[in-house]
C-alpha cells in the first residue's frame, strides 16, 4: 500500500476530503518522528510500538572490492506489532 492508497482509505473511512486525510496522515507521521526524537519510543497500545535504537559506528566491507569501509554511528527505527494487529492478521 502506498501513501496515496492510505490517504484514499483514510478519506473514505473517516468521511474526509483527500486534502484533510493527507494533512492528518502527515500530522501522524510528524508526531511519530517527534516522539522518537524526544523519547525514543512511540507506543500505540495494541497496534504497534516504534522504538529508536542507537547503533554504534563499525567497520564493514565492500563486497565487490573487499575494501574496509567505516560505517558511521546512526539511529535505527525498529517496530513491534501489538496484539490487536497480530490478531487482525491471523
Amino acid at each position: 500500500m502506498t501513501k496515496t492508497d492510505l490517504v484514499d482509505h483514510i478519506a473514505e473511512e473517516a468521511g474526509l476530503t483527500k486534502a484533510d486525510a493527507t494533512r492528518a496522515l502527515d500530522a501522524f507521521m510528524s508526531g511519530v518522528t517527534k516522539g522518537l526524537k524526544k523519547e525514543g519510543k512511540v507506543a500505540l497500545t495494541g497496534f504497534f510500538t516504534f522504538t529508536a535504537k542507537k547503533k554504534a559506528a563499525k567497520e564493514g566491507r565492500n563486497p565487490r572490492t573487499g575494501e574496509t569501509v567505516k560505517i558511521p554511528a546512526r539511529v535505527a527505527v525498529t517496530g513491534k506489532a501489538g496484539s490487536k494487529l497480530k490478531e487482525a492478521l491471523n
